[in-house]
């Protein structure tokens, strides 16, 4: 079986939610969104402790709720391709990292678990989830400035193309990307170096490991999740939507 490691990139502030809290503690249902990420990898029984990587403020985190976690503070806030990073000596001898964000709260025990085996069937070097939505309108409107996943003539990923820098019939594309991706840990860690931060914001992104492996011709394949799962809370908007997802959901 796979040896998998789950780290949840969990260091951002929640400015943007107006709230003190960090934004993986902001509750959804009554409950911290990263409750429920680490309810899913539990249950998935990829890995057992995943590691969380926070801000300074490190310990509010897992013992909030009680949930037994592996932490890596990440102290300057440079980007996910950094804060994936951080995580090297806490992945230690395992051969995949899946990578999740503390503020994705619907991500389900079963796509983990079709994450880690479709990476391992195929012996894949990246392995990513991707979400198709039917449109950018009404709740659908939280994926419109997400990455555009292109593919070639054969259907295989070729790269991501960022929003901002997208053309109008490349924003036209709508499978979106939730940068959730596995990968193979030997060549992760051979090729993070390598990014770099040459962009608006100065922040190295875990992203663009996608073109590096594709310039380097290494295998790559993707798992289509529902928009419901993969819905991310950045705002008070964001959140209302997530909380009538949840509601439909179970009530």
């Amino acid at each position: 079986m796979l040896n998998c490691r789950v780290a949840i990139l969990a260091a951002g502030k929640g400015t943007r939610m107006k709230q003190d809290l960090p934004k993986a503690l902001t509750p959804v249902g009554g409950k911290p969104i990263l409750q429920y990420l680490i309810q899913s990898i539990e249950d998935s029984q990829v890995d057992g402790i995943p590691i969380v990587v926070t801000g300074p403020e490190g310990t509010r985190f897992c013992d909030h709720f009680k949930k037994e976690c592996e932490y890596v503070i990440q102290r300057d806030q440079l980007g996910t391709g950094h804060a994936a990073k951080m995580t090297k000596q806490a992945v230690g001898p395992a051969d995949a990292l899946i990578i999740l964000y503390g503020d994705h709260p619907f991500i389900s025990a079963e796509s983990l678990r079709r994450l880690a085996e479709r990476h391992e069937t195929r012996n894949n070097t990246i392995t990513m989830m991707t979400v198709i939505v039917p449109n950018f309108n009404d709740w659908y409107q939280s994926f419109e400035h997400w990455g555009r996943i292109q593919r070639g003539s054969d259907g295989h990923i070729v790269g991501i193309r960022e929003f901002k820098d997208a053309t109008d019939q490349e924003r036209n594309i709508k499978e979106v990307n939730p940068a959730l991706f596995c990968f193979d840990t030997k060549w992760l860690w051979e090729n993070i170096e390598k990014l770099d931060n040459d962009n608006v914001q100065h922040e190295y992104y875990l992203t663009d490991l996608v073109a590096m492996a594709v310039s380097q011709g290494q295998p790559i394949s993707s798992l289509d999740i529902s928009p419901e799962e993969a819905i991310g809370i950045n705002s008070p908007q964001e959140r209302e939507v997530a909380e009538k997802v949840l509601a439909k959901r179970y009530g």
